[in-house]
């Protein structure tokens, strides 16, 4: 039976993936540019460089998806290879084509990790097709945009059906990831349809953690606790001091 990989956690906050990964939740983090823009990282590439690298140490030797920054593919590999000298447990993100479509991407995938031993997270991909490609080139990880896919009117978790069904009967070793998540009902039902690993950000655990007849049911329970307490103080018998041995007085 495919065992499931779990849930990556999508964010660049040093404090959020504390949280979460201190309760043995995630299996991952996932960053992108625009994540990172988004959480202040500033100061060109020593910044992004210092953030990524404490993120991979909080979380070693779990994962860490570091996305490239250019659509040149000779930059990309330059990255690539300098990202992972950040930390062992670092991969690299690689869109499945540049802005104007092509094959150099796929190629490059096909190289970094036949060639170079670099682990690669083909991201952008809004279908099963995009997705055997990049499996096929060997991919480790294969990222189809599920909350993108559902916005464009398509349901992802057929997607992602297909595609298990595909890599299965290829007997492909690469995961697939549903990022894009737009509600916690998608975490389940799209683990449900067959993906490895579904990523989140923190707002979405907490989602998927806090039910409102949980907080009543505790609160409940406490009070009804209070009140056997109380009862038990009152049945408590009181104790009474019993007078000492008499002693005689002596008249001189």
């Amino acid at each position: 039976m495919r065992g499931l990989t779990g849930m990556f956690l999508d964010t660049g906050k040093l404090q959020e993936i504390a949280t979460y990964h201190a309760l043995g939740i995630i299996r991952g983090v996932t960053t992108n540019p625009t994540i990172l823009a988004k959480e202040g990282v500033r100061g060109g590439w020593p910044g992004i460089e210092e953030r990524c690298r404490d993120i991979a140490k909080l979380v070693e030797p779990l994962p860490v998806s570091v996305e490239v920054t250019t659509d040149d593919p000779e930059g990309m590999l330059e990255q690539a290879r300098m990202f992972v000298r950040w930390a062992p447990n670092i991969n690299v993100k690689i869109p499945i084509h540049g802005v104007g479509g092509g094959t150099e991407n796929l190629r490059l995938v096909h190289e970094l990790e036949t060639g170079h031993d670099i682990r690669v997270n083909v991201t952008a991909m809004m279908s099963a097709q995009q997705c055997l490609l990049a499996a096929m080139a060997g991919a480790t990880y294969v990222s189809l945009f599920g909350g993108r896919v559902n916005n464009m009117g398509y349901n992802t978790c057929g997607e992602i059906r297909r595609l298990r069904a595909l890599l299965d009967a290829f007997g492909s070793p690469a995961k697939i990831i549903v990022g894009s998540t737009r509600e916690i009902l998608n975490i389940v039902e799209w683990f449900e349809a067959g993906a490895d690993i579904v990523t989140a950000v923190p707002q979405l655990l907490e989602g998927m953690l806090i039910h409102p007849y949980s907080k009543e049911t505790v609160q409940q329970f406490l009070r009804d606790a209070t009140k056997l307490e109380q009862a038990e103080e009152r049945q408590q018998p009181q104790r009474i001091s019993k007078p000492g041995p008499r002693v005689a007085r002596v008249v001189a």
